[in-house]
């Protein structure tokens, strides 16, 4: 790295208005999920900026359409993050379905939760039915993962997979509304985009089976936050494991008061392991750039 400058934050992060003010002589810029790489930042940058290294799979925080009228490649990092996101995915699945982590708040007091074999019931993964929303590399690392538990593989994409890849799984590409109505647990991992904004709305939780589980690691406005709020008080459908958010990082505080939803901080990605893993890939990407090479995992 000694034909790079690195200029780091002095604290965690960079404010919006310390990077307007610095980045005109930058040529890369390393962006998260929490900035917002939007038009009046690019604009800042434009003319000295070349690429926007984006450290995660996700870039709807990068207003990739301007950046590229700029001449600024974008790049992201999706191979890192395939298996810790499968791994919380299936964790939240579990917490969700066995009321893990609402049996640990409830005993945390005296009285909290009663004992006894009808009590704290929760349901079994084995022999249900995984309805998976977005069949990409996470989706199909959390099928393999839900067969080892016993469960029943179903998909929607806009595409249908090889037919190798659906014996692979065992899976078979169901309309998105048939596999509403017949998953046990649906688990959303697609991109935010205008086709998929608000794709789980008032109308689709209420085609759901009321002991449905719903878990979402993809990106919060997939997800109409208030409608899900509503359809847990009232049982439209059973649990939610949630490591995304609407409008994080503030969270409905309705969440809060709710057992029937396990919550995450945007942590799919959150183990030491995968972090290292994408800082290589961010950094690779940067390096391989500007050495001309074309094995950049470009997005624009």
């Amino acid at each position: 790295m000694e034909q790079f400058e690195v200029v780091f934050p002095e604290k965690e992060i960079f404010s919006k208005q310390e990077v307007i003010n610095i980045i005109s002589g930058f040529d890369g810029f390393v962006s998260t999920f929490q900035f917002k790489m939007d038009k009046e930042v690019i604009e800042a940058a434009k003319g000295s900026l070349k690429i926007i290294a984006n450290y995660g799979v996700g870039y709807n925080n990068v207003d990739v359409e301007y950046a590229t009228q700029c001449g600024i490649v974008v790049t992201n990092t999706p191979d890192p993050v395939i298996e810790p996101t499968a791994e919380l995915a299936l964790a939240l699945m579990l917490a969700a379905a066995r009321r893990i982590s609402e049996c640990d708040r409830k005993m945390r007091f005296p009285d909290g939760l009663k004992w006894g074999l009808m009590y704290n019931l929760g349901q079994s993964l084995s022999g249900k039915t995984l309805g998976i929303i977005g069949m990409g590399r996470i989706g199909q690392a959390l099928a393999r993962r839900a067969l080892a538990c016993g469960m029943k593989i179903v998909y929607y994409n806009r595409t249908r997979l090889f037919p190798e890849l659906e014996s692979l799984y065992h899976t078979q590409r169901l309309e998105l509304n048939e596999l509403l109505r017949t998953s046990d647990v649906i688990s959303l991992n697609t991109p935010l985009n205008g086709e998929t904004h608000h794709l789980i709305n008032q109308d689709r939780l209420k085609q759901m089976k009321p002991t449905a589980i719903l878990i979402n690691t993809a990106r919060g406005p997939v997800v109409d936050e208030a409608a899900l709020v509503t359809a847990l008080k009232n049982g439209t459908i059973a649990y939610a494991g949630l490591d995304v958010f609407e409008f994080e990082p503030h969270i409905n505080p309705e969440l809060f008061e709710l057992e029937n939803v396990v919550l995450a901080p945007h942590n799919g990605t959150g183990t030491v392991d995968a972090r290292n893993e994408m800082s290589r890939f961010v950094s690779q990407n940067i390096i391989r750039y500007f050495a001309g090479e074309t094995e950049i995992s470009r997005v624009n």
